[in-house]
């Protein structure tokens, strides 16, 4: 604004060039606004400044000391705001926001406050001081840390759907996790980012600062994933908290490019290519207390139609349960599997869509079994998380590092047990399964929706049915769900009948008293915290084996299953209803 306000007080003929030339060097050494500098070496008024500037841009002007403004007006825009852009709100008519400006032509300080308001600005011009001694009259009564001066939600977070600068959502974030987020570092590799674009990333604090807050809220809140959503009009944040999606913020659009570039260069990804998907990881380490932590992130990129699409995993070990007794089994249930995974060879599959805990359980098993003695060897894609004692291996399928080609490598590494992350495809499929039938115990998930379904999915990858009966100790089906809040849970009033409905027995219902969450602060008002699985666990029997041999249907392998004692994820899922461990509607959401 400057050299604009000098060229046209010069152009009025309001100051000499001398004068201007006085005031400039007294701004380079004072720091301050020309304006504000004029004033202080008695050149000009402020008035004269702001006549001046409202006959140029046709902008009205307005003499804050003769207003009593409305302190709910002012408001609406945080302190640090109008402090940042020196302005502040004078009035409100419907949607329109009348704010007073030292500098009508700041589009961007326009800008960020219809974002942030939702209103449409409409300026006028009022000098400096006058400003100043606004914001110190009506925001000295309201802390600049406060949620009303940041125009956020009770849980320090933008409300859903607004609209907010990245500045103010880096500071909210900050305050609900409670560490700045200049805080965290991020882990380098070998690989180290180049002096220019550390300098880059100077220039650009306040993307750091948001970025480095969200990746805060998230591992404060629990969040397993982190989403950066772009559209054509808008940006959406969203964490994904106990497997439900929560909008958390919406950011400025304007600054979708630099959010996705500040994570792309913390990812070591091409900041250049927005043209095809990308995938990397983070290392992020923090404090928490007087304890250091680390957080692995997995960061996948995608194009979309308006931009791209940013999803972060978070990898908290510390997160990691390998007690098996906490994962949700019931104690006859935990016999059976413990049991499986205590043979000297044959094959356990676990089974669940992406998210149910598939990788939580086959960490706990090979953790009981992690001894001097036994050489444990994996596969995987990705690695999650790093084991001390067990030989974890990252597939890499684009350099020919298949499922298969692994495991026929450990076939020659004299394993005692074989973790497959994934049984992709009928090498795969052959392979481990003539491993557990030559004197190997493995371990690998597959995606199917029960436990019977996982004997079919097999004979259709091609292998035969007396090797599928042959090599398989145990089929597991799993879900998750989640906990009721213990800090807010209440009886939910249920009738008996609806009970039966869902598959309780009558006498059964009638001693049931389900519960709920009603909110609070611990759950973030969900009624949830947590989560707890449901498992469907399908001990392999003679019968079983026959049967599969015999080529029986999915249904009939059901019954027998059931016939012989095991829970489907309905019977599991309601008994964690009686125990008061989850909701009727958790269960419904995620069995049949």
């Amino acid at each position: 604004m400057a050299i604009r306000l000098g060229e046209l007080l010069l152009r009025e003929k309001r100051v000499t060039p001398a004068q201007l030339q006085e005031a400039l060097a007294y701004q380079r050494t004072n720091g301050g606004r020309l304006g504000s500098t004029l004033v202080k070496l008695n050149i000009l008024r402020d008035e004269d400044i702001t006549a001046v500037l409202s006959r140029q841009y046709g902008v009205p002007s307005i003499n804050l000391a003769e207003f009593d403004l409305d302190p709910s007006i002012v408001r609406l825009v945080p302190m640090e705001t109008a402090m940042k852009y020196n302005v502040i709100p004078v009035g409100r008519n419907g949607t329109t926001l009348t704010l007073a400006m030292t500098d009508p032509t700041n589009v961007f300080a326009m800008d960020d406050i219809k974002f942030m308001t939702g209103l449409h600005v409409e300026p006028v011009v009022a000098s400096e001081a006058a400003i100043r001694d606004c914001i110190g009259k009506y925001f000295e009564k309201t802390s600049p840390n406060t949620n009303s001066s940041f125009g956020v939600n009770g849980n320090g977070l933008a409300a859903v759907g607004s609209k907010v600068s990245v500045d103010v959502a880096a500071r909210a974030l900050e305050d609900l996790s409670g560490i700045g987020g200049e805080e965290i570092e991020v882990v380098a590799d070998s690989e180290e980012i180049d002096a220019a674009s550390l300098e880059r990333q100077s220039g650009e604090a306040p993307i750091i600062r948001l970025v480095n807050a969200l990746l805060f809220s998230a591992i404060q809140r629990g969040a397993s994933d982190i989403h950066v959503e772009p559209y054509e009009k808008e940006m959406r944040v969203r964490f994904r908290v106990d497997g439900i999606l929560q909008a958390v913020m919406s950011p400025p659009l304007k600054y979708r490019d630099p959010i996705i570039s500040r994570i792309k260069i913390m990812a070591r990804l091409d900041i250049a290519e927005k043209r095809l998907p990308q995938d990397g990881r983070i290392k992020a380490r923090f404090n928490e207390g007087n304890r250091i932590r680390e957080i692995d992130l997995r960061v996948s990129i995608l194009p979309t139609l308006f931009g791209e699409k940013v999803v972060m995993r978070l990898l908290d070990s510390g997160g990691l349960r390998l007690d098996m007794t906490k994962l949700g089994f019931q104690s006859d249930e935990l016999v059976k599997f413990e049991r499986a995974i205590r043979k000297p060879w044959g094959m356990v599959i676990i089974t669940g869509p992406t998210g149910s805990g598939k990788t939580n359980t086959l960490y706990s098993s090979i953790s009981q079994l992690n001894q001097p003695n036994v050489n444990i060897m994996t596969a995987e894609d990705p690695v999650e998380f790093n084991l001390l004692g067990i030989n974890q291996v990252q597939v890499r399928e684009n350099i020919g590092l298949s499922f298969a080609n692994v495991l026929r490598s450990f076939l020659r590494q004299d394993p005692n047990i074989i973790l497959v992350g994934e049984i992709r495809d009928a090498e795969t499929a052959s392979i481990a399964i003539k491993a557990a039938l030559t004197g190997h115990l493995v371990l690998s998930t597959l995606h199917t929706n029960d436990a019977p379904s996982s004997v079919h999915r097999l004979v259709n990858m091609g292998i035969e049915p007396f090797l599928v009966a042959s090599s398989l100790n145990l089929l597991c089906a799993q879900r998750l769900v989640r906990r009721v809040c213990e800090n807010c849970k209440e009886p939910q009033p249920v009738a008996p009948p609806q009970l039966i409905e869902l598959g309780f027995d009558a006498a059964r219902a009638e001693k049931t008293k389900p519960m709920h969450g009603k909110g609070c602060k611990k759950c973030n008002g969900t009624g949830y915290k947590g989560r707890v699985g449901l498992f469907e666990v399908l001990d392999m029997s003679e019968t079983l084996r026959e049967m599969i041999i015999a080529g029986a249907s999915v249904m009939d392998l059901r019954k027998t299953a059931i016939s012989e004692g095991m829970l489907t994820l309905r019977q599991s899922g309601l008994q964690k209803v009686a125990d008061g461990a989850t909701s009727i509607e958790e269960v419904v959401r995620e069995t049949m």
